[in-house]
């Protein structure tokens, strides 16, 4: 059997709790070690009481770590470092593993090919019943077509060491598992598909989350300088509206400064293109969605800010990152 560590990167969320008691749970066999890593700033020991003692004999073999808040990347790192099997599984706080997660897990393992570095889980999404999902819900309902997410991923540890690990300018946790992944395959090594299921469950989010999911194009900003122009193709990532918004910007401030210079028709005809082009975007947002209100005001008023929202941390991220060198040369 293919012993493996189970390495769990954590802002000691409400979901902690049921993650643990999922894996402690599952049937099969057991994870020679668990890693949790703590990635809160000013961690409070008493707040992990719980979240461990839901994991019963399990505790024993669960090593708590600091990883500084310097973001869920440096938190693996952290984790992968005290890891010791062959096979090293990431799990984020928010997922529930299923029932036979241990079992299809060691199935999965033991069925990778020595060129096979990783292995996916299969990722569902529990959205509600009898409505459209929200825009939040849908966005995590992604989840389930993603490749290579950490969410549920198994990789042999020396694939892991060999390529330097997670690169840690990715800062959220976004993108920083394809960044892995291409290494990886650049590396020589396969990824697959695995058959073992796990839940991630829709968290609650406010309504303006999807304005400050826009910092993730600072990451796209990255992957760009990284893995070249086609990086979206070789990580099969959907290219998402950057251009559009950048568009819909480029027009609203042209309209704002050609009407403070005077040039009113000019501006009349951007302020119609920068309408037209917001509209065209709330509109699709409000179609696939339930249409309550709550639902309609937080489409228009977001609709309006994420435009320029995305296209200055797309800017801001080329600028920051323009003489980023490869990890493994930063690693060094």
């Amino acid at each position: 059997m293919t012993s493996y560590a189970v390495v769990i990167p954590t802002l000691v969320r409400d979901t902690l709790a049921d993650c643990l008691a999922a894996l402690a749970a599952a049937t099969g066999p057991r994870p020679e070690q668990i890693v949790l890593v703590d990635d809160r700033p000013d961690p409070e020991p008493d707040s992990l009481e719980h979240p461990l003692s839901v994991l019963g004999d399990l505790r024993e073999r669960t090593t708590v770590l600091d990883g500084g808040g310097r973001g869920p990347a440096a938190a693996r790192n952290t984790g992968l470092r005290a890891v010791t099997t062959p096979w090293t599984v990431f799990l984020d706080d928010d997922v529930q593993v299923g029932p036979h997660w241990c079992g299809q897990l060691a199935e999965d393992l033991a069925e990778a090919a020595p060129d096979v570095a990783g292995v996916q889980g299969v990722i569902a999404v529990p959205l509600p019943g009898g409505r459209r999902p929200t825009d939040w819900e849908r966005g995590t309902a992604g989840l389930a077509q993603s490749h290579w997410i950490t969410a549920d991923m198994a990789y042999r540890t020396e694939a892991l060491k060999h390529v330097g690990g997670f690169d840690e300018r990715f800062r959220r946790a976004f993108r920083e598992d394809a960044d892995l992944a291409l290494r990886v395959l650049d590396a020589g090594w396969r990824i697959r598909q695995g058959r073992r299921t796990t839940r991630h469950p829709v968290r609650p989010a406010s309504r303006w989350a999807s304005v400050r999911q826009q910092r993730g194009n600072a990451d796209d900003a990255l992957m760009a300088h990284l893995h070249g122009p086609d990086w979206w193709d070789k990580a099969v990532a959907p290219r998402g509206r950057i251009r559009t918004h950048a568009a819909i910007t480029i027009a609203g401030v042209a309209a704002c400064a050609l009407a403070a210079t005077g040039h009113g028709r000019a501006a009349t005809a951007c302020a119609l293109g920068w309408a037209a082009g917001t509209a065209e975007f709330a509109r699709a947002r409000i179609t696939a969605g339930p249409r309550t209100r709550h639902e309609v005001t937080t489409m228009l008023a977001t609709s309006v800010l994420i435009p320029p929202a995305a296209t200055w941390h797309r800017l801001t991220g080329a600028l920051r990152h323009r003489h980023a060198a490869a990890w493994q040369e930063v690693a060094r």
